[in-house]
């Protein structure tokens, strides 16, 4: 919970940066880019999570990594590493989209399901969460096969959870507590 916390904060303190230089869309591209190769690369992960690797070390590889990225961006880079929180870095930059999604008015519907949702469900999802908040929705779709069926989602800070685990969990709770 903690690192979502200090996720949010680098996250909000790196938007108001980019405000301030007019470089949002540039910086969000760059966070983009940190989702997308921190997710595909267990090296790259490996090496953020791992407490042995010294600072300096994650450094230069991350800059070499992320090269002709935006200053702001270099510069949460080092911040991270400085704080020894680099290890938060993909979160980091997932919070910064999120936040900068909100800023443009937009939101962005995280949707998880045991199987991918198909184009029409899709839009469905994306109708209902219109209605709900008002706002222009993006939708974001995360397969988790451990809620086995249903769905879970998650707009700004409401959530709600329809998975069957959870209404399996809550009818465990009933029987566990009646007896």
């Amino acid at each position: 919970m903690s690192n979502s916390r200090a996720a949010v904060r680098y996250a909000k303190a790196i938007l108001d940066l980019a405000v301030e230089n007019k470089a949002v869309d540039a910086v969000e591209k760059d966070m983009r880019s940190i989702i997308s190769t921190v997710s595909d690369s267990v090296e790259l992960r490996d090496l953020l999570e791992n407490p042995v690797v010294s600072g300096e070390t994650k450094k230069s590889a991350l800059l070499a990594v992320f090269s002709g990225s935006n200053t702001i961006t270099e510069g949460a880079i080092s911040n991270l590493i400085a704080n020894k929180r680099i290890s938060i870095l993909n979160e980091v930059a997932l919070k910064y989209i999120i936040l900068n999604e909100q800023l443009k008015g937009k939101d962005v519907a995280h949707v998880t399901t045991a199987v991918p949702l198909t184009a029409d469900l899709e839009k469905k999802v994306l109708e209902q969460v219109t209605k709900l908040t008002g706002k222009e929705v993006t939708v974001e779709n995360t397969i988790d096969e451990s809620i086995i069926g249903g769905f879970v989602l998650r707009v700004g800070d409401l959530q709600y959870d329809a998975s069957i685990a959870n209404k399996l969990s809550n009818l465990q709770r009933e029987f566990t507590s009646s007896l």
